[in-house]
């Protein structure tokens, strides 16, 4: 039996600086399930509603409030969706700040609070002096959805402008110090890469450990398509610090689209045989 897939490409709103990149890893990921067989028929999340995708199988990029909440009403219709949006929703961070830790992932300190509150972080047991401020829920639009802040001053006008943008939760996250690394990963696939995004002491870590926290972050976030950040402290500790549904995989797309693929495939042939 022919499998039939609609994809879901995101919408570019969602996609800053990358949106080039988006689009061509969901379409490298439909060449890839159309060469294993499937038809695939694609959509765009912005234009989507709970009629208009008639596929049972869908495997989607859609981060989107409006585009996770169609998408939930189309999966609990029956459908199968990778990765589905319960799961994208976990990574909207008001979620995830309480996922993790709550799983064992070591996690930044961090504290939720509305956009038109005036705490101080340093009330809130930070033992950092800079805070990041990042927007609570869909990862960043704009370059001050999440922003390393020197002062008070520097807090309370983020939240307010993020008030201003319509914006009512924020995520106030404790700094730590050490090297930044970005990962890409497919569940259930031998495909893991991480680099350094911003390296300064490139201390020596257990990249196997690496693995097996964004490994166990995405099994519990519900996540099969999925990437990340850490940071390696100079003790060579690993702290997970954000998870992303389905990222661009610029760095090894070609290897990434098939493996997705494959993957989607997989798991569709063992939902339409239950």
């Amino acid at each position: 039996m022919k499998l039939k897939f609609g994809g879901i490409s995101r919408k570019t709103e969602f996609s800053p600086n990358h949106v080039v990149n988006d689009l061509l890893i969901i379409n490298q990921t439909a060449d890839a399930l159309r060469a294993l067989g499937a038809e695939v028929t694609m959509y765009d999340e912005g234009l989507i509603t709970p009629d208009s995708v008639k596929e049972r199988l869908i495997f989607s990029m859609a981060q989107g409030p409006l585009g996770s909440k169609t998408l939930m009403t189309i999966e609990e219709r029956g459908a199968y969706i990778i990765n589905s949006p319960h799961a994208v929703m976990n990574c909207y961070r008001i979620n995830m700040v309480k996922i993790l830790p709550a799983a064992g992932i070591p996690f930044p300190k961090s504290v939720i609070v509305g956009t038109d509150s005036d705490i101080n972080p340093r009330q809130a047991g930070f033992q950092s002096e800079k805070v990041w401020i990042k927007r609570g829920d869909v990862h960043a639009v704009h370059k001050e959805d999440v922003t390393l802040a020197n002062t008070d001053d520097e807090e309370l006008n983020l939240l307010k402008e993020f008030r201003q943008r319509d914006i009512h939760q924020a995520i106030l996250q404790e700094h730590l110090d050490g090297d930044t690394v970005k990962f890409y990963a497919v569940r259930e696939t031998e495909l893991f890469h991480w680099y350094y995004l911003n390296g300064v002491y490139h201390t020596k870590f257990d990249e196997s450990k690496l693995r097996e926290l964004a490994s166990a972050s995405a099994e519990v976030m519900n996540l099969f398509v999925y990437g990340g950040d850490a940071i390696i402290g100079r003790d060579a500790s690993i702290t997970i610090i954000d998870i992303n549904d389905w990222p661009s995989f610029a760095p090894v797309r070609e290897q990434a689209s098939r493996h997705i693929a494959q993957l989607i495939y997989r798991k569709a042939q063992d939902h339409v045989g239950t």
